[in-house]
């Protein structure tokens, strides 16, 4: 316990003030952060520890033993934040980091009736910040909605009247088969999709036909 003791010490001297770790803390060892007036955190997860190093600034260790086979704790390992605060979020408690010294970091946080909404509202979270992302890499944004597929409707109905076989009828199956997608994404919206559908189509063809493709 002793030796517990004089870890803590030798972290608290360096002027840490929070104290972030994977692992469990003895009660007894709480107190001595208490009586110090410092945060301990206990059983974080690596990825989120991750983060908030890189956010901080701060470096994650698993030891104080140096090279030498002594311990100590360089102040240089401590990270930043202006402002560390455990709020309560719903049923639990969430801790703040706010103002970090080397990277602008955001959390989202999601509060809903079930588990089963915050699921799928997780889902779609994670579906829009890929989108985002994939935007950024590739540099280049495809619209959606339906969007492209009514487009491509219109170009095949106006491609069909210049033909004069048979193909013509097949053509414009496939064109019309393409609105499939604008009307589903319309009705799980819980909108007219015969309306939206149609203005859809209003719009792209006067587009189309205003430059000429």
């Amino acid at each position: 316990l002793d030796i517990t003791k004089e870890r803590i010490q030798k972290i608290l001297e360096s002027g840490a003030n929070v104290i972030l770790t994977t692992q469990g803390i003895d009660d007894v060892c709480l107190k001595y952060f208490v009586e110090a007036g410092a945060m301990a955190v206990r059983r974080v997860k690596m990825a989120d520890m991750k983060r908030i190093a890189k956010a901080t600034g701060g470096t994650v260790i698993s030891t104080l033993a140096d090279m030498e086979g002594n311990e100590q704790f360089d102040p240089a390992y401590l990270g930043y934040a202006s402002e560390i605060a455990e709020k309560r979020v719903g049923d639990g408690e969430l801790i703040y980091f706010k103002g970090t010294q080397c990277q602008a970091a955001a959390t989202i946080v999601l509060r809903g009736a079930n588990e089963y909404m915050l699921d799928e509202m997780d889902r779609s979270l994670h579906d829009a910040l890929m989108v985002v992302k994939r935007m950024l890499e590739s540099k280049s944004l495809v619209a959606g909605g339906g969007a492209v597929e009514t487009a491509l409707s219109i170009h095949l109905e106006d491609f069909a009247t210049s033909l004069d076989s048979k193909e013509q009828l097949s053509i414009l199956e496939f064109a019309e088969t393409l609105l499939v997608i604008p009307k589903t994404l319309a009705l799980n919206a819980a909108q007219d999709a015969t309306e939206l559908v149609a203005k859809l189509r209003a719009v792209h063809a006067k587009a189309q036909t205003e430059s000429g493709t």
